[in-house]
């Protein structure tokens, strides 16, 4: 089967260069990117979490970019036949089509001698303002930033491999923010990605308004295993999970956590590091930790793990509201307000969040290999914002062996991560993990889950 995909009116032009880059003749792996990329849009709303296994059922993919004076066209071969109906392809999904094109081209070609004005030299500044710059950069390209807007943003974690409880109550509360014509972040996925976007489009219509939007923040090594839930309305690839959680906290001016596995905590772990970094002790970052009562046990399990491991004051960098959608979105709506007179007194931008610092451990990339986890020093030694931030590599390394590609294929060659560090602490993580095993929250299919991870307990 072989289709040919007209641009949407919004697409811009390419360079010569640029589509010649993205085509198969173009050797390396960019084009590579883009492939699995596209595949895993054109797999939207299909329930997997396992990239391996979706790149090798499509196999036979391929994607060309056509060129011509007014545009590109996108030839597919041999695509996911659920994105089409009729024989037309779902116009979402050719909307997303387009954003993975121009998501690749800018992690292609952004870089800091494209940001800068005319004449400043990459000297003149550090490291991490250049990497919040290509963020903006990237997000801006998407559209998705809108300058005198008030917030108005609230970005939802949690995990994909969920119960239908769960799944209920993030509809609800979904629901909540929907009538409060609040707009929605997610990681784009299924399950509690999906879910409080449902609700808030249904929110919405109760409103008689359609002006909430649905954005989705992936990175490469992820989309594939959790494509885009049907619900995306804008799409954008971050070149990695570092710059794609940057541009969460960034980007959204509220955060909600429901209940979801590692990647979950290291979401949760990221915000906490930034949170007790202590420049940020004036900064508004509100943080709600929410679920059904059935989830009491759960939220329970996760603030003792983080009392344990990062103490007690680490605990008053969030709220936590069990069984009660309503009073989540009235919490949620009052801490907008607060974003937004504090934001107008230090005369920041609604859209993104230029004054927050983070550190530069959260902007480095982690690439978790098996000496990499084995090296990480996770030790009560560290600043809480530090150990925080080690952690959240430590869970990064096991969604990677859990759900992507690269840490897929480093778990069948040489086996499961070991990590250790201080008795304590890896007591804490391996209660927690088992929970998660337990409760099944790493795979869809997790009566077949294997760990990826050891964790090594020494004598205390």
């Amino acid at each position: 089967m072989i289709s040919v995909i007209q641009p949407p009116d919004a697409m811009a032009l390419l360079s010569q260069l640029e589509a010649e880059s993205l085509s198969n003749n173009a050797y390396g792996e960019l084009y590579d990117l883009y492939r699995n990329c596209s595949l895993a849009v054109l797999n939207s709303g299909v329930q997997t979490d396992n990239a391996k296994e979706l790149l090798e059922k499509f196999a036979d993919f391929d994607i060309n970019v056509i060129r011509n004076e007014r545009g590109v066209k996108l030839e597919l071969i041999n695509p996911p036949k659920s994105a089409f109906v009729d024989g037309e392809i779902i116009t979402s999904i050719q909307t997303n089509l387009y954003a993975v094109l121009r998501d690749i081209i800018k992690i292609s070609t952004v870089s800091p001698r494209h940001i800068l004005p005319t004449g400043m030299d990459e000297s003149s500044l550090s490291h991490g303002k250049l990497i919040t710059n290509i963020i903006f950069n990237i997000l801006r390209s998407a559209n998705i930033l809108h300058a005198g807007r008030n917030p108005n943003t609230v970005v939802c974690w949690g995990g994909h491999s969920i119960t239908d409880q769960e799944y209920d109550y993030a509809y609800n509360v979904g629901i909540q923010l929907g009538l409060r014509k609040l707009d929605i972040c997610t990681g784009c996925g299924p399950g509690i990605m999906e879910a409080p976007m449902v609700g808030a489009n249904f929110g919405q219509t109760k409103q008689n308004s359609s002006t909430c939007s649905f954005v989705g923040l992936t990175e490469p090594s992820i989309i594939a295993a959790e494509p885009p839930n049907a619900m995306v309305s804008d799409l954008v690839i971050l070149p990695d999970i570092e710059k794609r959680l940057e541009a969460f906290v960034r980007f959204g001016n509220a955060i909600i956590v429901f209940p979801g596995g590692p990647g979950t905590v290291e979401e949760l772990l990221y915000v906490l590091s930034i949170k007790m970094l202590p420049e940020n002790r004036h900064e508004q970052v509100p943080v709600v930790l929410t679920g059904s009562e059935e989830s009491r046990e759960y939220f329970n399990t996760i603030n003792t793990f983080i009392k344990s491991t990062l103490g007690e004051k680490a605990t008053r960098s969030y709220r936590i509201i069990i069984n009660d959608p309503e009073e989540v979105a009235i919490h949620v709506k009052n801490c907008l307000e607060m974003v937004k007179e504090h934001r107008t007194l230090r005369g920041d931008s609604y859209c993104f969040n230029w004054s927050l610092n983070i550190p530069e451990i959260l902007q480095t990339p982690f690439i978790p290999t098996h000496e990499n986890m084995h090296n990480l020093n996770i030790s009560r030694d560290l600043e809480p914002y530090q150990l925080a931030a080690v952690m959240r590599q430590a869970f990064s390394g096991i969604v990677s062996g859990n759900v992507k590609e690269f840490g897929i294929r480093q778990i069948e060659e040489h086996g499961p991560y070991i990590i250790k560090g201080d008795t304590g602490i890896m007591k804490s993580m391996d209660r927690l993990l088992a929970d998660f095993v337990n409760q099944g929250r790493f795979k869809l299919q997790s009566h077949e889950y294997k760990p990826c991870y050891k964790i090594e307990i020494g004598e205390e």
